[in-house]
């Protein structure tokens, strides 16, 4: 058995090569990015949030999987990178591009039990306000978080951060979460 997606967004090459030449180099991988597709492919007319819009090639892979009554809202603090992804994927009327900090973004948030789907690749949601995230989930919904293996981009000080998210796991209140030592090394987790 292959574990290599077979079917790509089309926007992807168009993305990464755009990452490439703007030294962007935390783009989620394939393997990642097919099993959100997957994933996003369970929820129709779903509300999806992504933390962490990088260049888009996660919100991408999310978009390829949802239907047409489905939304997606991506949140992005640097305005640069952001706009790789607004410029491969901004025609999708799918799709609303956030351009703000994820932590001031979560504090904004005032309606609790609003969205089906949450990936989160950055810090907020993750290692930071892991239940102000939680809160915005409905009961059935998941959380897909990657990165949980050692990755070339990692600060020297980051694997304090994974390590103590990964022994949090079995305490979250209202949540069923695996993590598999797979891809990137992902968590997928449904609210309860």
């Amino acid at each position: 058995m292959r574990d290599e997606p077979c079917i790509r967004p089309p926007q992807l090459d168009a993305i990464l090569a755009d990452a490439a030449r703007a030294e962007f180099a935390m783009s989620c991988e394939d393997r990642t990015g097919c099993l959100l597709a997957t994933l996003a492919a369970s929820k129709p007319g779903g509300r999806f949030l992504e933390l962490g819009t990088g260049v888009g090639a996660g919100a991408a892979w999310l978009a390829a999987g949802m239907d047409p009554t489905a939304h997606l809202a991506t949140v992005e603090r640097d305005q640069a990178v952001q706009s790789i992804a607004r410029r491969h994927l901004g025609d999708d009327p799918r799709i609303t591009f956030v351009t703000a900090d994820a932590d001031a973004w979560l504090t904004e948030q005032e309606t609790p039990g609003r969205f089906d789907f949450a990936y989160v690749d950055c810090r907020p949601g993750k290692y930071l306000r892991l239940p102000d995230l939680l809160a915005l989930l409905k009961p059935g919904a998941l959380y897909v978080v990657d990165d949980m293996l050692p990755q070339a981009t990692w600060p020297k000080d980051h694997q304090l951060r994974v390590d103590g998210f990964l022994e949090q796991l079995p305490e979250v209140p209202n949540w069923r979460a695996t993590p598999m030592r797979w891809a990137s090394g992902l968590v997928v987790a449904a609210r309860i």
